[in-house]
């Protein structure tokens, strides 16, 4: 068994006597250990002893002690939910898992488009042809000026690797 032991981690064998408590675990550490089970292809569990969270994978065991742990939620917290703003749109995580493309700056409903997770962003960017403008778009649903908005943000979010190669239209290629 590989143990891997990152700075401010601790672990069980350096308590002695210390007694197990059983809880539900947070919806943080639901979902944490739902996105890194989504990362490997083996075994990977979630537990909590007295104060500390460990994380299980395969047969190597991460711990975490109280403040780490605190650490892990707050940033795992801004990564999962909140708004990352880029030049002209900007992509929000909601806690319910949908993700809003929006313009940037803009307050009506008209300027943002709701999908049901950032994976339905992915998988509707991997369906599109290697150059691409707002009519294709179009095509999956998309109306008015929301195609344009999900164009220019396909081209400014780091996840997707494509670039504007057209104004008139607007053209975009992936790379």
């Amino acid at each position: 068994m590989t143990t891997v032991r990152p700075a401010g981690f601790i672990w069980p064998k350096e308590r002695i006597g210390v007694c197990r408590t059983l809880r539900r675990p947070t919806r943080i550490e639901e979902v944490a250990a739902r996105r890194l089970a989504g990362k490997f292809d083996g075994n990977v569990t979630v537990t909590r002893d007295a104060g500390e969270l460990f994380l299980h994978v395969d047969e190597t065991t991460y711990g975490l002690d109280e403040g780490a742990a605190s650490e892990l939620r707050e940033r795992l917290e801004t990564v999962l939910t909140g708004t990352q703003e880029y030049v002209y749109t900007s992509g929000e995580h909601r806690e319910d898992g949908s993700y809003v493309v929006a313009r940037r700056g803009a307050q009506s409903s008209g300027n943002r488009k709701v999908f049901e997770s950032f994976r339905a962003v992915e998988r509707l960017y991997e369906r599109l042809p290697e150059t691409f403008t707002a009519a294709d778009l179009s095509r999956t649903g998309l109306t008015d000026g929301r195609r344009h908005l999900v164009l220019r943000h396909f081209v400014e979010h780091p996840g997707f690797d494509c670039e504007l190669t057209g104004r008139q239209p607007l053209t975009v290629r992936k790379l």
